[in-house]
């Protein structure tokens, strides 16, 4: 019995009625209407999704064979794209949330036309190749996001489909009209950053975004019922989305596509096409089994498995010349919608310089000239302070938009004047994200990479553990999204240790490519927004609850810099006082108090340690000279300060439940006690030469 023949006696036959409701043609594109060409293009696709792993001696094939039906009709069928410009801006976005399957993704790549080449297949896993173990976006042509960690590729595409409606509804549909597909796994639904992301999807009202769940009820401990029994598409259409349940129709290409064409014309709300599929597909030994989904099939089973598909047993990455001619055709079929799109853009009447200005995620010209500046003397909170900011680069910063998870107002994030993004309407810069931290990150990631915009997200600083692995997806995908983290150290008081970030400062600054800046009062916060936007990649803003006192002697350059001298005294210095954040004003006070006493002190300010790190020796050392005592102060974890300094004032256990000012008192963040352990370093480091 034929592949076909077998899913349709499976498949429910209301289902198939149903979903072959309103087939037809496909416009102006031409279809393709060999289906033995088809089956055989199918089975190359599971071939090549068995040679890799094989290859590698590592990975997933058994998704990627199962879904092979359901990748052809999206891209021969469905998706609208130019392989020759993978970066054309209206382009249809695809996820693979289940990033485990990418043989699948680089499959399909290669075979369409994006640069991907049969010896990067075959280096499949290998190191330098363009085909990693998951994808990476930047790293391989088509790929859109960096997809593994199960959940993050869902919370991405809501970010892709929110991105694509604000444009559209900012810029119009004469230049922003496509659509986001994602394909999510059951692992990708039992994360909880999925539920947060599709709950948020649905309230949002996302009609572009189309989510199709491969039903395939193993995961890599064995039959997903062993820990996963919910009833998936009861709780998706109480998120408010389309459900679509296609049944087992995964080897039936004509209901596929209607599923996937019904999706797409509900632009109501998202939709999430329920496809039962049987991984492993067609091994004789493997189908329907766990050692599919995470192993190489073996020699021998690859050969069984291309002899029941009528593949050459012998040769590997097999792509006979039809099957290529085939896919390249439809991969260059997008084209011409390209074109039309660049001709409708070149003619357009809107506005090009706010355009230009979003896609690449900055401001029009003068833009920094738009934030505040506060003469010394006064009192702001930093969270205060980037509220400012971010309200006033609204009008000079074209793709910048955002808000908090359910915090708004207490992170900095609440702005005035722009429409708050909902249903009604589209083109909100004001975003709330509910109290879903986990998706709110993942969603900027999205936001971000599908271009156009420059998202901030808000929360407290001790819940950057909810959005950490969105964070290192953030820094490995040079997503550049703006968190602004306030109530960043116990000063934040009363609500005690639970609340209190003592670690999160220096664990943040292990992620590579993650610029993390502390500023020590207003204006180092402006100045700070200022590198964010000129920068690329993340940027996460560390901000006070409590008022801190406008520095004289700030400076945007040296914030730049990542850290620089605020004053000092003529001569070498005695002792160096480096602070970061709010200590800063603590380390002021404590060199008053030296000062008064005969000591030559330098205050120095550091709000980022990855800028001045990336800073040269020359300008470390003319910094922090070598032989001179230097006191750290910060209200976290000693660890990591012994870089920079000899000692620390630091907090080597949990917060206290006390009114702010009294915590950080308790702790030794004070003007007598900071000069007191200055002094005690001196006398250490003197006795010690």
């Amino acid at each position: 019995m034929a592949a076909g023949d077998a899913a349709r006696q499976r498949a429910d036959p209301q289902v198939r009625g149903r979903l072959r409701e309103g087939l037809g043609t496909v416009g102006s594109v031409r279809r393709v209407t060999d289906a033995e060409l088809e089956q055989r293009a199918i089975n190359v696709i599971r071939g090549l999704s068995m040679d890799m792993p094989q290859a590698a001696n590592s990975g997933h094939p058994g998704t990627a064979m199962a879904l092979a039906p359901l990748a052809h009709v999206l891209w021969t069928r469905i998706m609208t794209y130019d392989a020759s410009d993978p970066q054309w801006a209206d382009r249809d976005r695809f996820v693979l949330s289940c990033g485990h399957a990418s043989v699948l993704q680089y499959a399909m790549l290669h075979l369409t036309g994006y640069g991907l080449t049969l010896d990067d297949l075959k280096a499949f896993r290998q190191w330098g190749s363009r085909t990693p173990g998951h994808p990476e976006v930047h790293h391989t042509p088509g790929v859109e996001v960096t997809t593994g960690p199960l959940g993050q590729g869902v919370g991405n595409a809501v970010g892709m489909a929110i991105a694509e409606r604000w444009l559209r509804a900012t810029f119009g549909a004469d230049v922003v009209d496509h659509h986001t597909w994602v394909i999510c796994s059951d692992g990708d639904l039992q994360e909880g950053i999925s539920h947060e992301a599709a709950s948020l999807a649905g309230h949002l009202g996302l009609g572009r975004l189309i989510a199709v769940w491969d039903d395939n009820h193993i995961s890599i401990d064995g039959p997903t019922e062993l820990s996963f029994t919910d009833d998936t598409p009861a709780r998706f259409r109480s998120y408010g989305w389309e459900v679509i349940e296609a049944g087992d129709v995964v080897n039936d290409l004509d209901a596929i596509e209607a599923a996937l064409r019904q999706a797409r014309d509900d632009e109501t709300r998202p939709s999430l096409v329920v496809l039962r599929s049987h991984i492993g597909y067609p091994s004789p030994r493997y189908t329907d089994t766990d050692f599919a989904h995470g192993n190489p099939l073996g020699e021998d089973e690859v050969v069984a498995t291309k002899e029941v598909m009528g593949l050459p047993p012998d040769e590997t990455f097999h792509v006979p010349d039809d099957v290529l001619a085939l896919y390249r055709e439809a991969g260059s079929r997008g084209r011409s919608a390209r074109e039309a799109w660049e001709a409708r853009l070149a003619a357009w009447d809107g506005d090009r310089n706010a355009w230009d200005a979003a896609w690449a995620a900055t401001g029009l010209d003068g833009w920094a000239d738009a934030l505040p500046h506060l003469e010394p003397g006064g009192k702001q909170a930093t969270r205060k302070s980037s509220g400012a900011c971010f309200q006033a680069l609204l009008d000079h910063v074209p793709g910048l938009l955002g808000g908090g998870a359910d915090l708004s107002g207490n992170t900095g994030t609440l702005v005035k004047g722009v429409g708050v993004q909902a249903v009604d309407d589209p083109g909100g810069r004001q975003f709330h994200f509910g109290i879903r931290e986990h998706a709110m990150a993942a969603v900027m990631n999205g936001m971000a990479l599908h271009g156009g915009t420059l998202p901030v997200g808000g929360t407290f600083l001790q819940f950057a553990d909810y959005c950490r692995p969105s964070i290192r997806l953030a820094a490995l995908s040079r997503a550049k999204v703006i968190y602004s983290f306030t109530h960043d150290s116990v000063g934040l008081g009363e609500d005690g240790p639970t609340h209190q970030p003592v670690e999160h400062l220096m664990a943040l600054r292990t992620i590579p490519g993650l610029r993390l800046i502390r500023p020590a009062d207003a204006n180092e916060t402006a100045a700070a927004w200022r590198v964010a936007i000129e920068g690329d990649g993340p940027t996460l803003l560390a901000l006070t609850r409590q008022d801190l006192p406008v520095l004289d002697g700030t400076d945007a350059d040296g914030v730049a810099r990542g850290a620089y001298v605020l004053s000092d005294d003529p001569g070498e210095p005695a002792v160096v006082l480096l602070g970061t954040g709010s200590e800063v004003s603590v380390c002021v006070e404590a060199a008053e108090i030296l000062r008064s006493e005969g000591r030559s002190v330098r205050v120095v300010s550091m709000p980022s340690w990855d800028l001045f790190g990336a800073e040269t020796f020359d300008y470390q050392e003319s910094v922090l000279p070598a032989g001179v005592p230097t006191l750290a102060v910060e209200a976290g974890v000693s660890l990591g300060w012994d870089r920079w300094a000899d000692a620390s004032v630091s907090i080597d256990r949990f917060g206290a439940s006390a009114p702010g000012r009294e915590v950080l008192e308790r702790m030794g963040y004070t003007g007598e006690n900071v000069a007191e352990r200055a002094r005690e370093l001196i006398a250490d480091l003197d006795g010690d030469a």
